[in-house]
């Protein structure tokens, strides 16, 4: 019984590369995708397939490609390797670069879908950024892997054939940027990380998935809501550094000198990492204030791993002149801060930005 169980699956992955195939040959040439690596676990190595230690950034992104030689029946695809880091170390530079460079390739006719390659730690940020400051309807597809290439069951050669899978689908333009891991399909902006060590740890807990994929045949079920790609009002074409915004991580009793010394300290703007609804003390929201009269900028949002701030729910945004963060997680309100205040620093204006994107 146990090898027809095997025999089934195997006939259904043939059959589901048939199709795909077929896909392929029925529009002409095969699409063509390319890879742009940055490092992270998935290209992370260990020294046995059985430890939880490894290093990141390790394996360049023509081993990654010649690993997963099955993505030949989907596209032709070539890669380039953008930076090869943890993406603890992920940075703003590495950001601007990697968007520029992905709107050069999707200016190009002869592109059809871009993939990412990137650590899981950050890759909500990095995503969510991309998703404002990319300039195109072609897919761009980010995937990454909690386990490294040279563990046991790595789970990256599996993502990696169904981001592009899902890069060279023709369905997946106009959803903004994605990430594609474990079968699903995510929108940048919902997507978060929940588990530091479980292999099914990406959620979007407020809005849902995307769509799914399986051994790359896709099923989309949604496009996002909020504004994105060639809707978006930014552009990182002319810059070259974001401007500094802390996160301030709130709780009871929570000191309010650390909201004085952000600002003192050159931050342009704040995020507070809220309790509840985005909350924080009596003392800590005096300190907002201040903040807010030497012109920092100043975003609640919350610890909470899901739902929304609100604005004038528990706090005054309006006496207080802070901005609510809505959806956006404390890292990805950051993200949107960064690109808001190279537009304005007008606490009305950018709460527009956060009511719709």
């Amino acid at each position: 019984s146990v090898m027809k169980t095997r025999t089934g699956v195997l006939a259904m992955v043939l059959v589901m590369l048939a199709t795909v195939g077929a896909w392929a040959d029925h529009h002409g040439e095969r699409p063509n995708v390319v890879i742009l690596a940055t490092g992270g676990t998935i290209a992370g190595s260990a020294e046995t397939q059985t430890q939880a230690g490894y290093t990141s950034g390790q394996v360049g992104v023509d081993i990654l490609i010649d690993a997963v030689p099955q993505i030949k029946d989907l596209a032709d695809v070539t890669g380039e390797q953008i930076a090869n880091v943890g993406s603890q170390d992920m940075s703003d530079a590495i950001w601007l670069e990697l968007a520029k460079r992905i709107n050069e390739l999707a200016a190009d006719p002869e592109v059809d879908g871009i993939v990412i390659t990137h650590g899981t730690d950050t890759i909500e940020e990095t995503g969510y950024f991309l998703n404002l400051a990319v300039n195109t309807d072609k897919p761009v597809v980010m995937t990454a892997a909690m386990r490294p290439s040279t563990a046991l069951s790595a789970d990256g050669p599996l993502n990696i054939f169904n981001a592009v899978a899902v890069a060279a689908d023709p369905e997946a333009q106009g959803r903004g940027v994605m990430f594609v891991a474990n079968d699903d399909i995510h929108g940048a902006r919902g997507i978060t990380k929940t588990s530091t060590t479980h292999g099914q740890t990406f959620m979007s807990p407020d809005r849902g998935l995307i769509g799914v994929t399986l051994y790359g045949v896709n099923r989309f079920f949604r496009y996002p809501y909020t504004l994105h790609t060639t809707e978006s009002e930014f552009s990182v074409e002319e810059v070259d550094a974001l401007p500094r915004v802390a996160v301030l991580y709130i709780t009871a009793d929570v000191s309010p000198d650390l909201i004085d010394s952000a600002g003192a300290n050159g931050a342009k703007g704040l995020v507070t990492a809220g309790v509840g609804n985005g909350n924080m003390t009596g003392p800590a929201l005096e300190a907002v204030k201040r903040a807010v009269a030497k012109g920092v900028v100043v975003v609640r949002s919350s610890r909470v791993p899901s739902g929304s701030v609100g604005r004038n729910v528990e706090v005054d945004d309006d006496e207080v002149g802070s901005v609510a963060s809505g959806e956006l997680n404390p890292a990805k309100a950051r993200v949107l801060l960064k690109m808001a205040l190279l537009k304005t620093k007008d606490p009305a204006t950018i709460q527009d930005y956060f009511d719709r994107y």
